[in-house]
This record gives structure tokens, sequence and C-alpha cells, in this order.
């Protein structure tokens, strides 16, 4: 069994920064793909980035030059660094976790954590 467990939400005021952490442990054989994904209420379930193992990158539109992913392969970790916080940022973020280059139906996820942005 793999758990991910996610750090480092909270509630900051616009234009402030946070740094997300994901740990994955247990009985890992691989790491491929990881990512971050957010939802908020009412919504569905949304890619903010992703990171490859060899370290390529994507990010949605709407956190381009503000957020930035990486990974520490060493540790099983990614991070989430966010800077200039808006309001539209508001959500519980997610990471996943996945065993291959693609990300795949039975990945890992985490129980999420809180990210809440004030104007």
């Amino acid at each position: 069994q793999v758990q991910v467990v996610e750090s480092g939400g909270g509630l900051v005021q616009a234009g402030e920064s946070l740094r997300l952490s994901c740990a994955a442990s247990g009985r890992i054989t691989s790491i491929g793909a990881m990512g971050w994904y957010r939802q908020a209420p009412g919504n569905q379930r949304d890619l903010v980035a992703s990171i490859s193992a060899g370290g390529r990158v994507n990010y949605a539109d709407s956190v381009k030059g503000r957020f930035t992913i990486s990974r520490d392969n060493a540790k099983n970790t990614v991070y989430l660094q966010m800077n200039s916080l808006k309001p539209e940022d508001t959500a519980v973020y997610y990471c996943r976790v996945g065993y291959a280059p693609r990300f795949q139906a039975d990945d890992y996820w985490g129980q999420g954590t809180q990210v809440t942005v004030s104007s």
C-alpha cells in the first residue's frame, strides 16, 4: 500500500505565497508522473501542474508564471510553490502520484489540503 500525504495549505491574503508538499511512502516500486489538482466547491477537480520523472512540467493556463512545481525523486516528494495568490486560487489541493510515465486511472491520491486566499 502507498500513502500520499499533503501539507502546507492554509489561509493567506491575496498576493502572498504558499508552498505545498506531498510525500509518498509505503510499498513503492516506482514513481512516474506526479501532479497537483484542485477542486473548489461546486467545481470539478482540475489539473494545476504536473511533472514527469524526468522533470518535464505542465501548468494550467491560470497559474502559469505564478506557480512552480518541482520534485525530489530521492524523497518521493513533489512540491508546489504558489506565488501571487488570488482569491480564485481558493480550493482543496490534491496530490496525485503515478507509477507510470503517464497518469493512470488507479494512481495514488492524497487526502487534500485546503488553500484559502482572502481578498
